[in-house]
């Protein structure tokens, strides 16, 4: 699936190949449903913390463990909710999986037990653990599970009707299904091993949308954080969240966005210095320019149904032929003469 925006307006929507070939074969349409992995952290968990951040209920330099003190646990207690959304916290990549443990309580208490590989602020390293406490944050800060706090302040307001954690059977048939885990078809439910143990809301995956709901959702952050009327951040909120900076090995990343990293699959590489998105695991992706008003959608189930899909050279691709699309030309040499040279001086 992809769709292209430019300028507050859908320019480009189409539908390829198959929704599923297990357990049969289907078509993919338009209102197909995917599961967005990794795009779960900015879509959901960095828009709630930057709610919160601006209503000064967070602080994004204040140490985690002030909002969760058992946090400080092995060596944590400097950890920064900043650092967190950039991924130089020096917490480990992910939680254990080895380890016999279910349920969002255990995977909390394992994040709340983990020491730290680095130093916090010494190196990039991408963490779900990071996401996974951002998520509790969310929770303690609000008094809502980040998947109610996501619905109520940010997918209903946005007329987001088919975004949410968790799809209820009613969508079943729209959903893509990913691959098979333990010989169960993953289908409505979250791929991603750690968000399927915790039951499937986590601050890093879990997040079920369609093309158009992300549509509305990259047009608000083009808009300064309004859609509609309906404000969701404010454009000074919008702007700090976006902000690229260089972190440590040259990795430039926003707080949640990436920019520039080894997970931009190159789509940075497609449009200006100012473009920000995600990636997600399970093939999905969704990457906003400001300087040209455009955004990128693809969504795939590129695990499906035998966990061997890649469609990094495809979404690489489609981020340069859009790219190339919405850029603004360069000026021609009568343009250029006629600003050096204006009638009358």
């Amino acid at each position: 699936m992809v769709l292209v925006g430019e300028h507050g307006r859908v320019a480009y929507r189409a539908a390829f190949g198959w929704k599923s070939l297990e357990p049969a074969p289907a078509p993919l349409d338009a209102a197909a449903i995917f599961d967005l992995a990794s795009v779960t952290k900015v879509v959901a968990t960095t828009t709630a913390v930057m709610q919160l951040v601006e209503a000064g209920r967070l602080g994004l330099d204040r140490p985690v463990a002030d909002y969760w003190p058992a946090f400080a646990a092995n060596g944590k207690a400097a950890i920064t909710v900043r650092q967190l959304l950039t991924h130089t916290s020096g917490l480990p990549p992910d939680l254990d999986l080895v380890a016999d443990w279910s349920g969002g309580p255990a995977a909390l208490d394992r994040a709340a037990a983990e020491r730290p590989t680095r130093a916090p602020g010494a190196a990039f390293v991408y963490s779900d653990i990071n996401f996974i406490v951002l998520g509790e944050l969310v929770r303690r800060i609000s008094g809502e599970p980040l998947d109610v706090y996501a619905q109520h302040h940010i997918f209903q307001p946005l007329g987001m009707a088919d975004t949410g954690f968790l799809p209820d059977e009613t969508r079943r048939a729209r959903i893509a299904p990913t691959e098979r885990e333990d010989g169960q078809l993953r289908w409505g439910q979250v791929q991603d091993p750690t968000a399927y143990r915790m039951g499937g809301v986590a601050g890093h995956a879990g997040l079920f949308s369609t093309a158009d709901d992300l549509a509305r959702f990259a047009r608000m952050l083009l808009q300064g954080g309004s859609l509609d009327g309906v404000q969701i951040l404010k454009p000074e909120t919008v702007a700090l969240m976006t902000r690229a900076e260089t972190l440590p090995g040259g990795v430039r990343r926003a707080l949640g966005w990436d920019v520039a990293s080894p997970y931009s699959a190159g789509m940075n590489l497609a449009f200006g210095p100012a473009g920000y998105g995600h990636t997600g695991y399970t093939g999905c992706s969704l990457w906003i320019d400001p300087a040209s008003q455009a955004f990128l959608i693809v969504l795939t189930s590129r695990l499906h149904p035998d966990g061997r899909g890649d469609v990094k050279p495809l979404r690489r691709d489609l981020a340069m032929l859009v790219g190339d699309a919405v850029r603004p030309a360069p000026p021609t040499l009568q343009a250029v003469a006629a600003v050096s040279h204006p009638q009358g001086r």
